[in-house]
């Protein structure tokens, strides 16, 4: 009979018992399953499941001594909608690709399978991850844990979900305009962009897209730096990927090391934010304090990351999506259609302003981080809303022109070419996850990672999660 208190286990846990044989891969599989049974309904998370595949490659990796079965161990872990797993059904969230079945796994995939990891579900996103609410045509809404009534975000919204409902230990996830952040921020659990190349993917539509990068989704600090070490490293199909750091980044969260000056800023000085959602994120920043650093105040000249965001987010869309506007455009959703279009009337002299704002804001960014380890702020201008509405339209009386600009907060540290988390630090008054982004300088995952697992121990959230989904109050 499968073990469900093993849901309630950390990753790091569960993969000491994978190693020292007190639990098999396919004891974790049965766990899984049995709690998908029990819960996904309610919320929606898992939509694709391939738990064949999944027995076949565990029983696999147990033919293997348990030294040569990677770090990961047998550990399952859902892949993101987005991302193509050989044999099984990868839709994009996109009527499009409805009966889509990729004979190749994504880089990315097979990274993770070598190093142990095991593919048992796909996790809901939007269409092509377009928008921060994961809902599509395909699958239909993702639900908010909390309160079932709410967002989970997006576009990792179903990765999120998994995490907080215990249907997973680990997850994958992507962000290009805070995909991994905001639905962490909304589910009570950790999500990571890393920097540019840390995670090597398969390229596609074009060598040098770094708007979005792959990065790992876990229920506290350590389990992320477990996946961020099994996720990361160079593969020469992916140019821009970066080498293995020679110290694992688990053991950079473990090594005590504290940031000595803090700056916090509520809003980086070019969005509005929910007045209770900066209360709950100035009150965890400041918390620092007790680890005996100094918080201040502050934020780097993020002034054009709107105008930037626009363009570079356009013309990204028209690379990769303008032949299904082509074909198509009855099948996309009328905010991708949108995407593309701008991109198409974009001409080369706004793509070259918006390209030197974004190496203005990077340099700034690196100046900034000269005086101060890490930057804080809120995750998400808002708590979880409700899950009909397609997008925020306003915050705190300021309406917003469309439907990706209530995420400049998130957005801004992208164009920065800043690794960022999103660590649970707190509850709104009816009892809904307020996230903190942790933004680092570029490549310094290892100095964030130790930096949040420092707060995590200040604020005592760790335990949050798992839940079972609660209806609406």
């Amino acid at each position: 009979m499968a073990d469900q208190g093993l849901i309630r286990e950390t990753a790091c846990a569960v993969v000491e018992k994978l190693k020292a044989g007190d639990v098999t891969p396919l004891d974790l599989l049965d766990v899984l399953e049995q709690r998908i049974a029990e819960v996904d309904g309610k919320v929606n998370a898992l939509p694709t499941l391939c738990f064949d595949r999944a027995r076949d490659h565990a029983k696999a990796l147990m033919q293997k001594p348990a030294a040569e079965r990677g770090l990961l161990a047998g550990l399952p872990v859902p892949i993101k909608d987005l991302t193509a797993v050989e044999g099984v059904l990868t839709t994009q969230g996109s009527p499009i690709f409805k009966d889509n079945i990729p004979a190749k796994s994504d880089l990315l995939v097979e990274h993770l399978e070598s190093n142990g990891g095991v593919i048992y579900a796909k996790s809901n996103t939007p269409e092509f991850g377009a928008g921060a609410n994961t809902f599509n045509e395909v699958f239909g809404p993702t639900r908010n844990p909390w309160d079932t009534s709410r967002s989970a975000a997006g576009s990792s919204g179903g990765a999120a979900v998994a995490l907080a409902t215990g249907t997973a230990w680990l997850a994958h996830g992507s962000d290009m305009g805070g995909s991994l952040r905001n639905p962490a921020s909304f589910c009570g659990i950790v999500g990571l962009r890393p920097s540019i190349g840390r995670v090597a993917h398969t390229p596609k539509f074009g060598v040098n897209r770094t708007l979005g990068v792959q990065g790992p989704m876990a229920r506290n600090v350590e389990d992320l730096a477990l996946l961020l070490d099994a996720m990361s490293g160079e593969h020469a199909a992916d140019p821009l990927s970066l080498p293995a750091l020679p110290t694992s980044f688990l053991s950079a969260a473990r090594s005590n090391q504290k940031p000595k000056r803090i700056a916090y800023s509520p809003d980086l000085g070019i969005t509005p934010v929910d007045p209770e959602v900066k209360a709950v994120t100035r009150k965890a920043a400041e918390r620092f304090a007790e680890a005996g650093a100094i918080v201040e105040e502050a934020h780097p000249d993020l002034h054009e990351a709107h105008e930037c965001f626009h363009v570079l987010r356009a013309f990204d869309f028209a690379i990769s999506k303008a032949a299904l506007l082509r074909s198509k455009r009855d099948l996309l959703k009328p905010e991708v259609i949108w995407n593309i279009e701008e991109g198409l009337k974009l001409t080369v002299e706004k793509l070259e302003r918006a390209e030197a704002q974004r190496v203005a804001m990077t340099e700034r960014a690196l100046a900034f981080f000269d005086k101060y380890d890490l930057l804080l702020a809120p995750a998400t201008i808002v708590p979880p809303f409700l899950v009909e509405n397609r997008y925020v339209a306003e915050c705190d009386g300021k309406k917003f022109d469309n439907y990706v600009e209530w995420l400049g907060i998130v957005y801004a540290i992208t164009l920065a070419c800043c690794p960022a988390l999103s660590l649970p630090c707190g509850f709104t008054t009816s009892g809904l996850p307020v996230g903190l982004q942790m933004v680092a300088k570029p490549r310094a995952e290892a100095q964030l990672l130790a930096g949040a697992k420092a707060l995590e121990d200040i604020l005592g959230l760790r335990d949050s999660t798992p839940i079972d989904p609660r209806p609406p109050k």
